[in-house]
């Protein structure tokens, strides 16, 4: 995998111009390390909304800060994985129908990665948020956080699915 196979940040960094070649330098990792890459995602994507809590609670005092971080605990650390494993599951079901077949465990790889390799750009966009506000500057930073999303997933799926047949 050349010079991003020293650790997890410059796997995050190459994904942003090589997705395939990383996930497909991923393949071999097991369930519980994927576990362990969803969880950090979370919680990357769980400080990313701190700035732009803090920001609403300064705007509107009537819901503390403590309150909508503690909702936001409440979503991105427990809601938040169940609804990313059943759509792993729902994208290695529908594989099914498609010549590329993708297995749940190369489904989860994909979608895992995806969301650890776009947390920089979540951290960005709530920079952002909560600096800012709301606007155009915020617009785009979310955009690029969705589209590298995409662009990531999207990649890890194919790269993946292309594998096995």
């Amino acid at each position: 995998m050349g010079r991003a196979s020293g650790g997890i940040l410059p796997r995050v960094v190459q994904s942003w111009w090589a997705p395939r070649r990383v996930v497909r330098g991923l393949r071999d990792m097991p369930e519980r390390v994927k576990l362990v890459v969803l969880m950090l995602a979370m919680l990357i994507f769980l400080i990313a909304q701190m700035p732009g809590h803090a920001r609403a609670a300064y705007v509107d005092p009537s819901i503390p800060l403590g309150a909508r971080m503690g909702g936001s605990l409440l979503a991105v650390m427990f809601l938040m994985p169940v609804l990313v494993y059943g759509l792993a599951g729902l994208v290695a079901a529908l594989s099914r129908l498609t010549p590329w077949r993708l297995s749940h465990e190369d489904s989860r790889l994909a979608l895992f990665w995806a969301l650890l390799a776009v947390s920089p750009a979540m951290l960005l966009s709530g920079v952002v948020g909560g600096l800012i506000g709301p606007g155009l500057e915020l617009t785009l930073t979310q955009a690029l956080a969705g589209i590298g999303f995409l662009v990531i997933w999207g990649a890890g799926i194919f790269t993946l699915a292309a594998e096995r047949t």
